[in-house]
């Protein structure tokens, strides 16, 4: 996949394309490309007796994490609305998003908001180095 660094909001399309697919393999190396190599995914949420989690990862720890998921799930996230701020050599992409097992489902199985942290190198190239989601949850709405 060839993608433009350049433009972050083709960096943010790659991330999603990425991980979405029909149960199997991922693009790994679409996310080696486009994650910094210092890069970290939160993953949070709530336990059993409400409160706040967190996972923490790295690139690898992220896909050792989501590939058995994977390899038994279709899984298709899509973006719903984007926000941009940039200054400098940051930016903040606030993504909202929706999840299905198939493309074609009527109804997201999940939604939620991805919050996006990304650098821009020496190369002048755009690169995630944070990101953090939680999903839509009784009392938790995701709106544009």
């Amino acid at each position: 996949m060839s993608i433009d660094r350049s433009d972050i909001g083709a960096v943010v399309d790659a991330m999603y394309a990425c991980i979405s697919g029909p149960a199997g393999p991922r693009d790994w190396a679409t996310q080696r490309e486009i994650f910094h190599p210092d890069s970290r995914q939160a993953r949070t949420g709530l336990d059993a007796d409400g409160r706040p989690t967190m996972i923490v990862m790295g690139r690898e720890e992220y896909q050792a994490n989501v590939t058995p998921f994977f390899e038994a799930n279709g899984f298709f996230e899509v973006e719903v609305s984007r926000r941009i701020s940039e200054f400098g050599n940051m930016a903040h992409v606030w993504s909202i998003y929706e999840a299905r097992t198939a493309p074609d489902d009527a109804e997201p199985e999940r939604r939620g908001i991805n919050s996006i942290q990304l650098c821009r190198g020496p190369d002048g190239l755009w690169s995630i180095l944070h990101m953090i989601w939680d999903n839509e949850r009784p009392g938790l709405t995701a709106s544009a």
